[in-house]
């Protein structure tokens, strides 16, 4: 019963994933540190046989993005690579990078036009796919899995969520040798208006706030989406030198975001020992695990990863405002 409720609570997800996606906020994002977060997470459930290797560094511009989105392709596509190694073992290997595609004689096949494009790439050595299977990967309800093993929606989901983000997928696979999906996301430099989709920064403010993350990434990222709101932030990664930093001068900041999973020191002991500093510091805790979240009267609240601006934005202001 319980595992008959988490597969239905798994297909109504990404049911209503389909459903909303006309809603969802998109922003100008780096996705190499949402992408970072996604492996993170996958790492800790992988079997000592499968190996992830990540390429991450080249890709430093930014495409037009919900974050919370490209998360869930992630996720999607190498769990589909994970259940190609479950037998044998191997690499998946995801690499970020950025194309331009100046000429229309050097395009793949399905970009619309020539410019500028970020490609993620997410491969495996596994079993591969004969050419029937490929031809049907991204029917809704189409699995190759047994019953207990998956919905079938999750390569739809992935070409779904690429469509609305104007981009192109690409996938190739080998009987035996693995298989590689490529996905192109145009740039937003490209963007004919550069001002859509940016976030709305009325539900901001001008105070002063402590980003602390201990992944260089995510602390770049979230220093940046509430820059945005008009924040004035200091974003650390360091927990323990955040803390001498604010037992030397508590007054300055009128509210701290913390990473829950640090080294040194978790996020919840963080915020007891801040607020034992100064008593009205708000502290907010940002997680990918909710089960994880205690009730702690010293926490303001929390805000799930990955983190998008309308979360940051709503999480701050209510925060603040208390």
């Amino acid at each position: 019963m319980k595992h008959a409720a988490g597969r239905a609570t798994d297909l109504v997800r990404q049911i209503l994933t389909f459903s909303r996606q006309a809603e969802q906020e998109k922003l100008p994002v780096q996705i190499g540190s949402v992408v970072k977060e996604a492996l993170k997470l996958l790492r800790a459930s992988l079997p000592a046989t499968i190996e992830i290797r990540q390429a991450l560094g080249n890709a430093t511009e930014s495409i037009l993005a919900d974050p919370t989105q490209i998360h869930q392709i992630v996720m999607n596509l190498c769990t589909n690579a994970l259940h190609a190694l479950e037998d044998t073992g191997g690499i998946i290997e995801v690499r970020l990078e950025n194309e331009r595609h100046l000429e229309e004689s050097v395009m793949p096949r399905g970009i619309a036009r020539p410019g500028g494009y970020l490609k993620l790439t997410v491969a495996d050595d596994g079993c591969g796919m004969d050419t029937t299977t490929l031809e049907r990967i991204f029917d809704p309800y189409f699995t190759t899995k047994e019953k207990n093993k998956g919905t079938g929606l999750g390569l739809s989901l992935v070409h779904s969520i690429v469509e609305n983000h104007g981009g192109t997928i690409k996938v190739s696979s080998t009987p035996g040798k693995g298989t590689t999906f490529a996905i192109y996301f145009p740039l937003l430099e490209r963007q004919t208006d550069k001002t859509a989709g940016l976030p709305d920064r009325q539900n901001g403010g001008t105070e002063r706030l402590l980003f602390i993350d201990d992944e260089p990434m995510l602390v770049e990222l979230g220093t940046r989406m509430l820059t945005n709101l008009g924040y004035r932030v200091v974003g650390m990664q360091d927990p323990i030198e955040a803390l001498e930093m604010v037992k030397k001068d508590p007054g300055p900041f009128d509210l701290v975001i913390t990473d829950l999973t640090m080294p040194k020191i978790t996020g919840d002991h963080l915020a007891e020992k801040l607020v034992l500093l100064r008593p009205d510091l708000p502290v907010l805790l940002c997680s990918g695990y909710v089960k994880h979240i205690g009730t702690h009267s010293t926490l303001a609240g929390y805000i799930p990863k990955p983190l998008t601006q309308q979360s940051l934005a709503c999480a701050v202001r209510d925060a603040l405002d208390r």
